[in-house]
């Protein structure tokens, strides 16, 4: 009786730490898009309410980015993205699910390390392996992780008009920034 008392005692106190993941999450992460072609007006925007959730025990991560949120310097530039390209009405969001490779929280520091970061872009109802690096440092209960990659808006089935398609770029620049709180 005593040791089936312990083993719950043992069960209900340490158990869920053991078991609780260390995870670490924004609502105020930060994505820029350059698709800019010389000669022509700057086809750029920015998100600084992207989401973003990320698993130090296993290097995993989500990120959710309403289409919506990207504000351009000229408004109809805006509007022709939301309406014509990323068609936000019906494809309202873009996510990415993948992981940070060989990531062991211990080995970060304030000195920005370098991984690679592998997942699942999906954009415009299509979804797309992406590889790239990203750079992780930490800043007290603070994780940071920045890192850029190209994209095709073809591989997304985004359609750039004949008329404007020498004014874009045909490879996006992505470029993200978060940090992330426990």
């Amino acid at each position: 009786m005593i040791k089936k008392s312990f083993l719950v005692f043992f069960m209900a106190a340490f158990v869920p730490f053991v078991c609780k993941a260390q995870k670490f999450a924004t609502k105020k992460g930060n994505i820029k898009f350059e698709a800019s072609v010389p000669s022509f007006e700057e086809v750029a925007a920015e998100n600084k309410t992207v989401s973003a959730i990320f698993n130090a025990d296993n290097g995993e991560m989500a990120v959710l980015a309403l289409m919506k949120g990207f504000r351009f310097k000229v408004a109809l530039m805006e509007e022709h993205f939301n309406e014509s390209y990323a068609e936000t009405a019906k494809y309202p969001k873009a996510v990415f699910k993948g992981s940070l490779e060989n990531f062991h929280l211990a080995d970060v520091t304030e000195k920005p390390k370098q991984f690679k970061i592998t997942g699942e872009l999906t954009l415009h109802g299509k979804a797309k392996k992406i590889t790239d690096t990203a750079m992780v440092s930490k800043s007290g209960n603070t994780i940071i992780i920045t890192g850029d990659f190209m994209v095709k808006p073809a591989d997304f089935d985004i359609e750039v008009p004949s008329v404007v398609s020498k004014k874009v770029a045909d490879e996006v620049q992505v470029a993200y920034s978060f940090s992330l709180d426990k």
